[in-house]
Parts: structure tokens; C-alpha cells; sequence
């Protein structure tokens, strides 16, 4: 009998404490956030007070950082919570959700429709391991438009800055779409690792369409006095333009590395005003290595030329050519 209300005392308690650990966003909802009946109206309530292991379910619809028009607030995303878009909003499981189908947008087009005043940038994190995961969203319309120097967030990661310096930041991206992103360095991603380490994963993730004045039209991985490691699987990379590096900038100065792993991925029609589809920088006693695996590379453009633009083959250094899997083009509506 000990042992009956001993399990059951248990099952109770694993009961509240996984109803406990999820958070439920609607937009123009105004619950507290308990069950989709009663779901918070705004992303930004959810990530309060985070406690570990939180899931925040998030349906369809377009969220903002803010409601006012101050470009410095993002979407801070916490150590070890997860937090999922593609809901239609009655989901009691989450392999229920379809984040195809159900467009869940972080938005960063805040005051006028004029790009040049949207929040610098989008989707923030800083410390975080890789049991921080974020999960079928489009992340559209930051604009890190600032004059400043190489790693300040107002002029790099639009749509995400990833801060590693003087600690470790690896979160794990998955189901994303990165689109219509604006910087000077790293439109869609940037990886600061200055005194630090960053080492996210990308997975079956898309960049479409982001613009780097500089460097970096998708990504700029800085492994600048520390080290940055990017692994990139199953992503589609497209119409993204940079001076450098349309696709990925991987850059490593004053003793830094900078590492990237490419697997299963496609690089096509981007266009670099200078030099690479995946452009290294190796500066002052830096150092970067890239693996490719399986990836595919065509239709990319560079002015003064590109030796990894329009390759039909995968990398010498590459799985055989039948392991390569094509990686198909998510179809989203217009926001």
C-alpha cells in the first residue's frame, strides 16, 4: 500500500511539474499564459522569470519586440528554455504542431514602414548552452543600421546576435527561416566570441534574402581573441548578398579560430560585390578551418571572383556525391 501512494504522490507530482513547464503565446490573447484558453498575448510576458526546462508554445502569427518604438529591445532568449513557434493554437502535444503551415513571425518592423528605424535586432541571446533551443520561426526585419565599430549590436545580427565573449553561447536553431534581414556585418547571425566561445547548430534552418553592407550577408562567425565553432546541417542559403562572404563570413583575428562545419547544405544564387560565397578572414595570428560535407553550391555571383561559388560537385574533402540530400524550400506567405 506504502508503495501505491508513494507512485501516485510521484505521478502527481511529475504531472504539475510538466503542465508547469510550458507557457502558451496567442497573439491578441490576454491570459496568463497557463493553457491556450488563457494564453499570454505577447512573446516578451513568456520569457519572464524563465525557470529551467521551460517550453513556450507559441501559435501563429507575427510578434514584435516591442510595442513602442525603442530599436534597442529584442527578443532575449534564456539559458535552457525552448521555446517553439508553429502552433495553431488548441496542440496538446507538441509533435502535434505544424510550423509549415502555421507562419510564426518575430518580427523586427516596429515604428514606420520604413525599415531603416526597425529594431537592430530581432532575436537575442548571451550565455546560453545548447539546451536553448528556438523552433519553427521566421525571424524577418531587423535592421542593425548603426555606425559603430565590428561586434557592437547595433550594426551586427539583425535577426539574431549570438554573445559569447567572456563566457559560452551555443544555442541550437532549428526549423528557422532567417529572411529579410539588414547589418552592416552578419544580417541574419552573428557569433561574438571576443574572450569567449560560441558553438550553436544550425538545423534544417533557411536564409533567404539578407543584406550585409560589409561582411557576412547571412552569417559572420567572429572567432576574434576567442573561438567560435558554427555547425550547419540541412540549411538552404539563397539570395543573400555581402561584400564578403554572401553566405558566411568566418573571420579570426588576434590568435582567435574560427570554425565551420558544413553538412547537406545548399549555397545558391547569393551574390558577394567582392569575393566568396563563403569568405575566411585570417588576420593578425588567427586561424579557421571549414569542413563541407555533401553541400551544394550554384548560380552564386562574385565581382572579383569566387572559388567556392558555382561548384556542381560537393567538396573534395566531402562525403560521396549520393549522401548529398536536396533541401527544400520552405513556401512562405507574404508579412
Amino acid at each position: 500500500m506504502k508503495k501505491i501512494v508513494l507512485l501516485t504522490a510521484l505521478l502527481c507530482l511529475v504531472f504539475v511539474y510538466s503542465n508547469a513547464q510550458v507557457r502558451y503565446v496567442k497573439a491578441h490573447s490576454h491570459g496568463n499564459g497557463e493553457s491556450w484558453e488563457t494564453a499570454y498575448g505577447d512573446l516578451q510576458q513568456a520569457l519572464l522569470n524563465p525557470i529551467p526546462g521551460l517550453q513556450i508554445w507559441v501559435a501563429a502569427g507575427t510578434y514584435h519586440p516591442t510595442t513602442t518604438n525603442n530599436r534597442n529591445i529584442s527578443f532575449i532568449i534564456p539559458d535552457d528554455v525552448q521555446v517553439y513557434g508553429g502552433f495553431a493554437g488548441y496542440e496538446t502535444q507538441l509533435e502535434q504542431r505544424n510550423w509549415k503551415k502555421n507562419l510564426t513571425i518575430l518580427s523586427g518592423e516596429i515604428g514606420t514602414n520604413d525599415p531603416s528605424d526597425n529594431s537592430y535586432t530581432v532575436v537575442y541571446t548571451e550565455g546560453v548552452s545548447s539546451s536553448t533551443i528556438v523552433d519553427g520561426f521566421a525571424i524577418t526585419g531587423g535592421a542593425a543600421n548603426g555606425v559603430s565599430s565590428l561586434g557592437d549590436i547595433q550594426r551586427c545580427g539583425a535577426g539574431w546576435y549570438n554573445n559569447g565573449s567572456n563566457g559560452v553561447s551555443s544555442p541550437t536553431i532549428t526549423n528557422c527561416l532567417f529572411m529579410n534581414n539588414y547589418g552592416r556585418d552578419g544580417a541574419a547571425l552573428y557569433n561574438f566570441a571576443e574572450n569567449g566561445r560560441c558553438m550553436p547548430k544550425l538545423i534544417n534552418c533557411q536564409f533567404v534574402a539578407n543584406k550585409a553592407d560589409l561582411d557576412g550577408g547571412a552569417i559572420f562567425n567572429d572567432g576574434r581573441k576567442g573561438f567560435t565553432m558554427l555547425e550547419v546541417d540541412h540549411c538552404l542559403f539563397s539570395g543573400n548578398s555581402a561584400n564578403f562572404g554572401a553566405g558566411i563570413n568566418n573571420h579570426a583575428d588576434n590568435n582567435g579560430e574560427s570554425r565551420l562545419i558544413l553538412k547537406n547544405s545548399v549555397f545558391e544564387g547569393n551574390v558577394s560585390y567582392v569575393r566568396n560565397t563563403i569568405n575566411d578572414n585570417e588576420l593578425t595570428g588567427g586561424s579557421y578551418d571549414l569542413i563541407k560535407q555533401a553541400c551544394r553550391f550554384t548560380d552564386n555571383v562574385a565581382v572579383v571572383g569566387d572559388n567556392n561559388a558555382n561548384s556542381s560537385q560537393d567538396d573534395a574533402q566531402s562525403q560521396p556525391h549520393n549522401t548529398y540530400k536536396k533541401v527544400s524550400t520552405i513556401s512562405y506567405l507574404r508579412y
